[in-house]
């Protein structure tokens, strides 16, 4: 009854289910462990955020460029501010409101963009504190330039003079007539009453939906070895049945069959 297993088209399938069942597995468990990683590395995230404010503050110059090693680190720099942005579409606490950035000159001739604080709201100059005069000392955590479009940053354009959606390097230097950090800072307390921004986790640290991009497709390839075991009996129960029946000469013959299509040709034809 089996024996059409041995057959080529059977030869076929079984050495189809035999390499695409182990390829499934392997795929959702590489998916799985993408998921895990991103889960460890959220939260040591999570554990470097609580440790790095109290950690003494550094030079930035000795944790440029930031990677995952210095992002969220404390940092000092000093020089003197020059201009100030807003930066729009921030929430903070479940609230809207906007940013206030201000670029602090330094002696090296580079501006290091500082955030020194949140304001609720829509993005008002009036609203926004001056910054200090005279030279300052700021300390605050170190983050990386933002991309437009990643983890909620804005990349809409068109925006009003003296604002920008993107906390970058790129957006930043179209705005200002000296060169600009690849980097940005947080200050631990908000200037001017202004609450405190607090630090990002770095890039592919954080439960985003990368993450869970990774645990959808851990099911869907584990789905899909389910499936191809399950069509692989059903193939094979649809043989078996055909052949059951054909023992028991419950399959019509192929000379009887002739008669009557060509029957209902003339038929037809009629």
């Amino acid at each position: 009854m089996y024996r059409f297993l041995l057959t080529p088209r059977w030869w076929g399938i079984n050495v189809f289910v035999l390499l695409a069942i182990p390829f499934c597995v392997f795929m959702g468990s590489w998916q799985l462990g993408r998921f895990e990683e991103r889960m460890d590395s959220h939260r040591t995230a999570d554990e470097r955020a609580s440790t790095d404010r109290h950690e003494a503050a550094r030079p930035l110059a000795a944790l440029l460029p930031v990677d995952k090693a210095t992002s969220g680190a404390q940092t000092t720099a000093t020089g003197s501010y020059a201009d100030q942005l807003l930066v729009p579409d921030r929430e903070l606490d479940g609230r809207s409101g906007y940013y206030v950035l201000t670029l602090l000159r330094q002696d090296t001739g580079k501006a290091l963009p500082v955030v020194r604080g949140w304001l609720p709201g829509t993005p008002d100059p009036a609203k926004a504190p001056a910054p200090p005069a005279g030279e300052v000392t700021v300390t605050g955590a170190l983050q990386a330039s933002e991309t437009p479009g990643d983890n909620g940053v804005s990349a809409r354009g068109g925006l009003p003079a003296g604002q920008t959606a993107a906390i970058s390097s790129a957006s930043l230097v179209n705005l200002v007539p000296y060169d600009v950090e690849d980097a940005f800072v947080t200050l631990n307390r908000g200037d001017s009453g202004m609450r405190a921004v607090p630090a990002r986790a770095a890039a592919q640290t954080g439960l985003d939906l990368k993450a869970f991009q990774n645990l959808g497709y851990t099911g869907e390839w584990f789905v899909f070895a389910g499936f191809v075991v399950f069509m692989w009996f059903r193939l094979l129960r649809r043989e078996v049945e055909l052949a059951r029946d054909a023992e028991l000469g419950l399959l019509p013959d192929e000379e009887e069959e002739r008669p009557e299509r060509a029957g209902s040709s003339d038929y037809a034809a009629r």
